[in-house]
């Protein structure tokens, strides 16, 4: 669901914009702006990029990517090609379908808080409730939330849910994601088991469908269930997933608290403040690194960054929960390791720098 628009002035052109697209000459339109391009390629000295945005509104769209690219290769025309779209499960589609071999993916996540701060002018804690989502910055009051929660509901989850995901995989229970989707964005940092979702859930069907469903949701950007970091694969795999948002406006958007009462709840706080550290580690893992939690019994650990041997373990302070070492101890004890402890918020790296911060150099850092 990212948001984010690619400006080069080397060929931007976009499959909802142009006005010579008509949805009757939609595949006309590519192919012309793709020849457009191939001509101003020959014209410069320094090459040319061809910058395709909502690619996946253009009915098959990656079989004649496909057949231009090749041409192109044929004839060693040197024409770089980049692919934009809203809808990664579209657009994940359209690549391995008919791409493989052909392309490179630039994953293009949730906006961080320099980023909406710079944007829209706003401060770490109106950056936690509105989150990352650059369309409805113009839309943000902490006064009155009441229509940028609807453009929240209407223009983001609603067409993410039924376009993106409904549209391209075999849901036997579109009413069961849906309420799953709520429900994980209600319970937003804490950990729930499968039976538990049953519980909250009508008609919920077995755990294998709810895993299924999560992932999903994951794949489309809108909720990761982090599995329990357990040094076994087999056992993680097997655990109770602790539900993350990722992006903080799904969560304050489904909730009932306006900007000043979900910032005067400090429980409902702490739990935001959570979601938004874990989203941001989730949004920037380098590749090769996995994201769990750890809890046994009274002690727990908010967030296991992995890679290889390295762990790094952070716990986020916000003042609704004292600070204490006992889920760093237990995790030490426990595995018998000289895991990094990282405490954010009220520790040692506060809040605005942790989210500023790519999780790759938690991981990098000696």
């Amino acid at each position: 669901m990212a948001d984010r628009r690619l400006i080069d002035p080397l060929g931007l052109v976009a499959a909802e914009d142009d006005k010579r697209f008509s949805p009757d000459r939609d595949e006309q339109w590519l192919i012309r702006e793709w020849t457009n391009a191939r001509r101003k390629l020959a014209e410069s000295e320094s090459g040319y990029i061809l910058a395709i945005d909502e690619v996946q509104k253009i009915p098959n769209w990656s079989e004649i990517v496909k057949g231009l690219w090749d041409e192109d290769r044929y004839n060693d025309i040197p024409l770089h090609v980049i692919l934009l779209g809203s809808a990664p499960l579209l657009m994940q589609s359209g690549m391995s379908e008919s791409l493989a071999g052909r392309f490179e993916t630039i994953q293009l996540n949730h906006w961080s808080y320099p980023e909406m701060s710079a944007l829209a002018g706003i401060d770490l804690a109106q950056y936690i409730y509105f989150g990352g989502y650059p369309g409805a910055a113009p839309y943000i009051n902490i006064n009155d939330v009441t229509r940028w929660r609807d453009y929240i509901h209407n223009s983001l989850i609603k067409p993410n849910i039924e376009r993106d995901i409904l549209a391209m995989e075999r849901v036997d229970k579109p009413a069961l994601l849906k309420t799953l989707f709520e429900l994980s964005a209600q319970y937003s940092g804490r950990i729930l088991s499968y039976t538990k979702l049953q519980g909250n859930l009508h008609d919920a069907g077995n755990t294998t469908t709810l895993a299924r469903y999560l992932v999903l949701l994951e794949n489309a950007g809108l909720v990761a269930g982090l599995p329990k970091y357990a040094g076994s694969v087999l056992r993680r795999r097997s655990s109770s997933p602790k539900l993350i948002v990722l992006n903080t406006a799904l969560m304050s958007a489904l909730s009932d608290y306006s900007f000043s009462e979900a910032c005067a709840d400090r429980t409902f706080w702490g739990r935001i403040a959570e979601s938004a550290a874990g989203a941001h580690l989730f949004n920037t893992l380098p590749s090769g690194s996995k994201l769990y939690y750890w809890r046994e019994q009274n002690s727990e650990v908010d967030f296991i960054l992995g890679r290889g041997q390295r762990l790094v373990a952070i716990e986020v302070k916000t003042g609704a929960r004292s600070a204490t070492d006992t889920g760093f101890l237990a995790f030490q004890r426990k595995f018998n390791t000289n895991v990094r402890q990282i405490t954010v918020g009220d520790g040692e790296v506060p809040l605005a720098e942790f989210l500023a911060t790519p999780a790759s150099y938690w991981l990098d850092e000696q």
